[in-house]
């Protein structure tokens, strides 16, 4: 009955939420290692030299008419 639904779909939201924290909590985790040897190592990270804008990366239009 009613009763079912209401259990089955709190049930399903509680796990839902865990679920999503466990997932914030491990991307997180992930985030700091990374920033954190990235840190340690500069010198892998150098930052681009030269960034192009979107115009320079696409290909020029050419209409077929």
């Amino acid at each position: 009955g009613v009763h079912r639904q209401i259990l089955l779909a709190s049930l399903g939201w509680f796990v839902g939420y865990q679920l999503v924290k466990r997932a914030e909590y491990v991307h997180a985790k992930v985030d700091r290692e990374m920033f954190e040897y990235m840190r340690h190592h500069p010198v892998d990270f150098h930052a681009a030299a030269g960034k192009k804008r979107i115009g320079e990366l696409l290909d020029d239009f050419h209409p077929i008419r």
